[in-house]
C-alpha cells in the first residue's frame, strides 16, 4: 500500500511517502522538501546479537553526487572511500535523538541508511534524513518510542525563520537544529554569533513548536500503513542475584565512587567488582556479564542518589563549581602558536599552524566545491583514558567533537581582508575526564591568541549535566566522565563573554522542559565566563606579531594583462620564481598577487622578480634592451620580458644608416630611450637619443 502525506513547515510543503520503495526493509520512506529528496530505510535483525552489552545501532547517511546533477570529480568518477565530514556529522545528528528511544536491552542489530536522491541547492537534506529515520522506524515493526522530528532554526535581521535556504546560512547570526517529541526537546545542535541565552532559548522552543505538524504527520502515517511492533520486553533481572550483589557491593561501591581521582577510582571499582564476582562462587561462574550489568546499575543508582539525596558530587564539588584550571601558552617552539589547557583531569594541547591560500581545504559537496580557510582537527588517543587500542583514522566521535569545536571558534575568526591566512588548529587530547571537546575550544582559543591571530573575542566552553528523578532535578556544571555516563543530559555550550557561539545537547530521558533548559543555559553562562577569566589570566589578548616561523604574506595588485607573463608558458615562469625564492605565489584573475614566504628576504626576492616582469615603460626613461627582430625599417628591442618597442632606422644613430644590419644584429644588447607610447600600447624607441644625451 502506497501513501503520501504532507505538512506545511517553514512556509513550504514537506511530504513523506511510504510503501513505494525499498519494501523489503523493515521500514522505508521518501521525504521531499522542495526538490530535495531523501530515502531512508531501516532494517532490524530478527535474531539477537549474542553478547551485546549496548544497542547495536548503526546509522549511515550518504550524499550521492548525482543528486545535484553532477559527476564526481575524482579519478574513479564515483562516490568512494570514507564518508565525508558532512556525511559523518549528519549520521551523528540522526543517531543521537533516536538512540535513547529504543527499549533498554534491545540487542538486535539495527541499521538506518539515509540516501540523498535529489538536491535542489536550496533545502538541506540533513533535516529530511532525520525526519525520515523517525518515520521509517515508526511504520516498521521495530520497537521505538517515537516519533521525533526536527527543523533548522535561523535568525536573519532579528527574525527567527524555520529551515532557511542554504544560501541564507551566511546571513544567519543563529543557526541551530532542534529535534523533539510532541512534548519536549530531545536534541539541539548548532551555533551563532555571540547569541544571548534568552535568544537561544526562544529559538529552541520556536523550533519545537514548528516540528508539531511533523509529529502529527508521522502519527497519521503510522495509523495508515504501520505494522504491529515485534514483541519485546526488557529482560528481567534475577532478583536473587540482584539482592546478593546489593548486599555485598552497595556500601563498598559507594566508598570507591567517592574517590576523587579518576584513575584511582576506576582501579578500585575494577578490583572491587572482580572481587565481588569471585565471591559469588562457581554457581555464577557463567554469568559474569549479567553480574557486571547489575553492579553497573547499582553504581549508577548510588551516583544519582549521592547527587539527589545527599547533595554532593563524586569529587565533592558544588553543583555549579568548576574544577581547577591551569593554562599555559607558547609551549612548542616551532608551531605558530600553542596552548595547554587543563581543567581537572581533562587536558588538551591546542596547536596552531598558519598557511597561505593553497593550504585551504577543498571539499566536493552536493552544493559544489567548498574552500575552507579554517580547519580544526581533534585527536583522541587511547592513552588519554588509560586504554590500549589500535590507532587508525579519525573516528565518528573525533569528527563530531571537531565539528562542534569548529563552530565554536569560526564565529570569532578575523575577516579575510584583515588576516589573509589559512588557519589550522589541531587538538591533542592528553587526558580526558569530561568534555575534551570544550577543552579543545579553550586550548584552540589560547593557541590562536598565542599565534597572533586577531580573533574578535576569546571563546570558552563548558559541559553541563542533569540528574532528574520525578520532580527532583539537579543541573551540574563541568561534568566528569562518570557524571556524563550516569546522568540524563550532556549539554555543551561554548561562547564569548557576550553570548553563545556553539551548542550541542543530547538527553537520555524522553524530553526536556523549557524551565530546566533555561536553568542549564544560565548556569552554563556563569561557568563559561569563570573559565574565560581563568584563560585571560594567562594571555589577555592576541599577540601583536605572528610567529617568526609563520609564512609572511605580501600582497600586490598588478595589471591583469600581465598575469600570463608572470605565469609564463605552461606555468614555467611562476614555477621558476617559486623555486628560486622558496615562496608560494597565488594570482587572482583580478590581478591580486599574494606571495607567501618563510622570510622577508625570500618575499622581497620574489617581489623583485615579479616587479621586473610587470614593469611598465616610461616616456623619457632609458633602458638596456635586447634586439629581438630586425626589419628593413628598424629593429625591435625587448626592454622588459614580453615588452618590446621599435627603434626606427632613423633613430639608430646620429648619422645616416643605410641598412639596419650594418648597425645592429639580433641578440645584441642596445641601450634605448622611450620617445613615445601610443594609445594602443606601441612603443617608439631611440638609440640616437641615448648617444646624444651622453654628450651633454
Amino acid at each position: 500500500m502506497e501513501i503520501s502525506l504532507k505538512a506545511e513547515v517553514g512556509g513550504k510543503t514537506l511530504s513523506i511517502q511510504a510503501g513505494k520503495v525499498a519494501k523489503q526493509a523493515s521500514g522505508s520512506v521518501l521525504v521531499q522538501y522542495g526538490e530535495t529528496m531523501v530515502m531512508v530505510a531501516v532494517v532490524s535483525a530478527h535474531e539477537e546479537k549474542i553478547g551485546a552489552s549496548f544497542l547495536p545501532l548503526t546509522v549511515e547517511y550518504q550524499e550521492k553526487i548525482y543528486a545535484a546533477g553532477r559527476i564526481p570529480g575524482n579519478y574513479f568518477r564515483r562516490e568512494i572511500g570514507r564518508p565525508s565530514e558532512k556525511e559523518t556529522l549528519t549520521a551523528r545528528l540522526i543517531d543521537r535523538p533516536i538512540r535513547p528511544l529504543f527499549p533498554k536491552g534491545y540487542n538486535h542489530e539495527t541499521q538506518v541508511i539515509a540516501t540523498v536522491l535529489s538536491m535542489d541547492q536550496e533545502n538541506d537534506p540533513d533535516i529530511l534524513a532525520m525526519i525520515g529515520a523517525s518515520a521509517a522506524l515508526e511504520i516498521s515493526d521495530v520497537p521505538f518510542a517515537g516519533p521525533i522530528a526536527s527543523v533548522r532554526v535561523g535568525r536573519i535581521d532579528g527574525k527567527l525563520i524555520i529551515n532557511p535556504a542554504i544560501h541564507e546560512y551566511a546571513q544567519c547570526d543563529l543557526n541551530i537544529i532542534v529535534a523533539g517529541s510532541k512534548t519536549g526537546v530531545v536534541m539541539v545542535e548548532g551555533g551563532g554569533k555571540a547569541v544571548e541565552e534568552a535568544d537561544m532559548l526562544e529559538a529552541i522552543f520556536f523550533g519545537h513548536e514548528a516540528i508539531q505538524p511533523l509529529i502529527d504527520l508521522q502519527n497519521k502515517l503510522k495509523e495508515s500503513i504501520g505494522v504491529p511492533k515485534r514483541p519485546f520486553a526488557s529482560p528481567e533481572k534475577d532478583e536473587q542475584l540482584v539482592e546478593k550483589l546489593e548486599t555485598a557491593a552497595a556500601d563498598r561501591l559507594k566508598e570507591a565512587i567517592i574517590i576523587p581521582q579518576k584513575v584511582a577510582r576506576s582501579a578500585t571499582l575494577r578490583e572491587l567488582k572482580a572481587e565481588i564476582f569471585e565471591s559469588l562462587g562457581e554457581e555464577y561462574a557463567e554469568r559474569k556479564s549479567e553480574a557486571y550489568d547489575i553492579l553497573s546499575d547499582i553504581q549508577r543508582r548510588i551516583c544519582r542518589d549521592l547527587i539527589l539525596k545527599e547533595g554532593r558530587r563524586i569529587d565533592n564539588r558544588k553543583f555549579d563549581e568548576i574544577r581547577p584550571i591551569t593554562c599555559e601558552v607558547g609551549l612548542l617552539p616551532r608551531p605558530h602558536g600553542s596552548a595547554l589547557f587543563t581543567r581537572g583531569e581533562t587536558q588538551v594541547l591546542g596547536v596552531l599552524t598558519l598557511g597561505s591560500g593553497p593550504d585551504e581545504q577543498r571539499v566536493e559537496t552536493l552544493s559544489g566545491e567548498e574552500h575552507r580557510p579554517f580547519m580544526l582537527h581533534y585527536n583522541f588517543p587511547p592513552y588519554s583514558v588509560g586504554e590500549v587500542k589500535r590507532i587508525g583514522g579519525p573516528s565518528r566521535r573525533d569528527i563530531g567533537h571537531g565539528g562542534l569545536s569548529t563552530r565554536a571558534l569560526e564565529a570569532v575568526l578575523p575577516a579575510k581582508e584583515d588576516f589573509d591566512y589559512t588557519i589550522r588548529i589541531v587538538s591533542e587530547v592528553f587526558e580526558s575526564n569530561g568534555s575534551s571537546s570544550m577543552g579543545t575550544v579553550c586550548s584552540g582559543t589560547l593557541a590562536m591568541m598565542d599565534g597572533g591571530v586577531p580573533i574578535k573575542a576569546p571563546v570558552s566552553g563548558i559541559a553541563m549535566g542533569l540528574v532528574k528523578e520525578g520532580d527532583d532535578v539537579v543541573v551540574l556544571s563541568d561534568i566528569l566522565g562518570d557524571e556524563d555516563h550516569m546522568g540524563d543530559m550532556d549539554f555543551k555550550v561554548a561562547g564569548t563573554k557576550d553570548g553563545i557561539t556553539a551548542v550541542q545537547m543530547d538527553i537520555k530521558i524522553l524530553e526536556l522542559s523549557k524551565d530546566i533548559l533555561q536553568k542549564a543555559l544560565e548556569q552554563a553562562r556563569l561557568g563559561r565566563i569563570f573559565i574565560l577569566d581563568k584563560m585571560l589570566e594567562t594571555i589577555e589578548e592576541p599577540r601583536k606579531e605572528i610567529s617568526s616561523y609563520a609564512p609572511k604574506i605580501t600582497t600586490i595588485e598588478i595589471n591583469p594583462d600581465k598575469i600570463r607573463e608572470i605565469i609564463g608558458p605552461g606555468g614555467k615562469v611562476i614555477r621558476s620564481i617559486q623555486s628560486e625564492t622558496n615562496t608560494r605565489i597565488e594570482i587572482d584573475d583580478s590581478g591580486l598577487v599574494k606571495i607567501a614566504a618563510t622570510s622577508s628576504e625570500d618575499a622581497n626576492a620574489a617581489l623583485e622578480m615579479i616587479n621586473e616582469i610587470i614593469k611598465e615603460p616610461e616616456v623619457g626613461a632609458t633602458y638596456e634592451g635586447t634586439v629581438v627582430k630586425i626589419t628593413d625599417f628598424g629593429a625591435f628591442v625587448e626592454i622588459f620580458p614580453g615588452t618590446d618597442g621599435l627603434v626606427h632606422i632613423s633613430q639608430l644613430a646620429p648619422h645616416r644608416v643605410n641598412r639596419v644590419t650594418d648597425f645592429v644584429k639580433e641578440g645584441q644588447e642596445l641601450k634605448v630611450k622611450v620617445l613615445e607610447i601610443s594609445k594602443d600600447g606601441k612603443i617608439r624607441l631611440s638609440h640616437k637619443a641615448v648617444l646624444e644625451d651622453s654628450k651633454k
